[in-house]
């Protein structure tokens, strides 16, 4: 397939787009989020799917890549629970591999973990460093709040200022200050991460919008199509502006704003895009995108 040259970054508001296909026909890789984008938390998106999957078949490669604190085999078990097709996508980059390189890198022997341990098995027991309490711990590894439904980050503002004490660098394996689950907003660890960053203590942001997100994702990339991608090449689609546009413009890769998910009530009236919601949305200073859609379609 013979692909058009890739439409360049613009600034302002986004031209608001019927279909992805003529878009996605300048590019030739995408980097795609997940919750948001492609479900909403229970189910699939049956239409971003479809253009994921028409994406692929003229020789398209697509990454999703996920803030989500657990290594990527159990974001494709999540995926397949919520009946997303595995044609849809060729790698899965997430926040959690990061995290597990980050620690693995460091050296870290000791690290004092603050997350759901059932929910979060995954990462911490793939950890290179052991569990250990926050006086005998080099780092803090931190996937989440351990009761997302009555905590705040404030809860943890004891224990960051013992930490802050001693030093600890904090690995955020979520950088999402949030999570939309079924229309209602969790707090996530980059809550708990950006309160200790505030505070004064040293933050590895293990995700979208940080460069470990993207440059992953490139890496990834270049290795299942054999060679890299020139990043005019890449396109972005995400429905966060804090983490997945503005990742993708500190990148320099173009972005496709989707409106259904986090900021669906901040740019959506109904089942529409709101142009006058979305100029509002896409204040100056905000990061730049191609195209804004209600949710991806082909």
């Amino acid at each position: 397939m013979t692909r058009s040259t890739a439409a360049p970054v613009t600034l302002g508001i986004p031209p608001i787009l019927d279909a992805a296909g003529p878009l996605l026909a300048g590019f030739d890789v995408v980097f795609c989020d997940v919750w948001g984008v492609i479900h909403d938390g229970f189910n699939a998106y049956t239409s971003a799917c479809d253009a994921l999957v028409r994406f692929r078949a003229g020789g398209g490669t697509v990454v999703l890549v996920s803030n989500a604190p657990v290594p990527n085999d159990q974001v494709a078990a999540m995926l397949r629970s919520r009946r997303v097709p595995v044609a849809a996508y060729d790698a899965i980059v997430s926040s959690g591999d990061i995290a597990l390189e980050h620690v693995a890198e460091r050296g870290f022997a000791r690290v004092h973990n603050i997350g759901p341990r059932d929910r979060d098995a995954a990462l911490f027991d793939r950890l290179t460093a052991k569990h250990a309490p926050l006086a005998d711990a080099e780092a803090i590894v931190c996937s989440g709040l351990e009761d997302d439904i009555n905590e705040t980050a404030a809860s943890y503002r004891p224990l960051l200022e013992a930490a802050l004490d001693r030093g600890l660098p904090f690995v955020c394996a979520n950088p999402d200050l949030v999570v939309d689950v079924g229309g209602r907003l969790y707090l996530c660890a980059g809550a708990i991460a950006a309160l200790y960053e505030d505070l004064g203590g040293d933050v590895f942001w293990a995700g979208k919008p940080h460069a470990s997100a993207y440059d992953t994702a490139s890496r990834r990339a270049a290795e299942l199509r054999g060679t890299a991608t020139d990043r005019s090449r890449v396109l972005a689609i995400g429905d966060s502006l804090r983490t997945d546009l503005a990742g993708a413009a500190q990148a320099g890769i173009s972005g496709l704003f989707i409106g259904s998910g986090i900021h669906r009530h901040d740019s959506m009236s109904g089942a529409m895009l709101d142009p006058a919601k979305l100029a509002t949305l896409f204040k100056p200073g905000s990061p730049p995108a191609v195209g804004a859609m209600p949710i991806l379609a082909w």
